[in-house]
């Protein structure tokens, strides 16, 4: 039962290598734990420990998504948000409020520059890795994005060999070739249109 208390006797103790064991990164573990006052009882249930993942990994996608710049620091707009995070430490350490702050940092209407910046310095206090991770993460969409290229180019090539191959079929009246190709090219989702000026395609539905 995660609901239950845990017992020191049931070895039933959280530790950052259990989470790791059940596959959970102890960085979303301080998010769970920042996301309450330190004077209330936090109550632990992987339900909640998994809202936190996908609480996590939303606001590290909407840091990967900011733009580095090599804009200017607006010095005004990050003295008051600099304001709001300090306003929440000195309620009595209130770190829900300071993650909020970050929040308030990402919907300001102020440059990219100053929000990295902002991040960076909060969390200094807050150790959740922010801007390394949404390094991580930006270098992994480079990634996909980057196969996907090569896929597609490759996937290009490809049709681009067989309709070549189709043509010198059709040419040398060799018909059962041309219909065996633009049938395998139909069942990879390839629809070829013959037209005037040549042979064209349309990955996708047909209809």
């Amino acid at each position: 039962d995660s609901t239950g208390k845990m017992s020191q006797s049931k070895g039933e103790f959280l530790t950052v290598d259990l989470l790791e064991r059940k596959g959970y990164d102890p960085i979303v573990y301080r998010m769970f734990c920042l996301q309450s006052h330190y004077r209330r009882n936090l109550v632990f249930t992987f339900e909640g420990l998994d809202n936190a993942v996908v609480t996590y990994n939303k606001l590290i996608a909407k840091i990967a998504a900011l733009k580095e710049s090599d804009e200017p620091i607006d010095e005004e707009a990050a003295a008051v948000l600099r304001g709001k995070f300090k306003e929440a430490l000195d309620n009595d350490l209130n770190t829900s409020l300071a993650v909020t702050a970050v929040y308030d940092v990402l919907k300001s209407k102020t440059n990219g520059a100053t929000k990295l910046a902002l991040l960076a310095d909060f969390d200094r206090v807050l150790c959740l890795d922010l801007l390394e991770n949404a390094a991580k993460k930006r270098a992994e969409e480079t990634a996909k994005a980057e196969e996907s290229k090569t896929a597609d180019d490759s996937l290009v090539a490809w049709i681009e060999e067989q309709i070549a191959a189709r043509r010198d079929a059709k040419a040398a009246k060799n018909y059962a070739e041309a219909d065996r190709i633009r049938a395998e090219l139909l069942g990879k989702g390839v629809t070829l249109i013959d037209t005037k000026e040549g042979t064209t395609y349309r990955i996708g539905d047909a209809t």
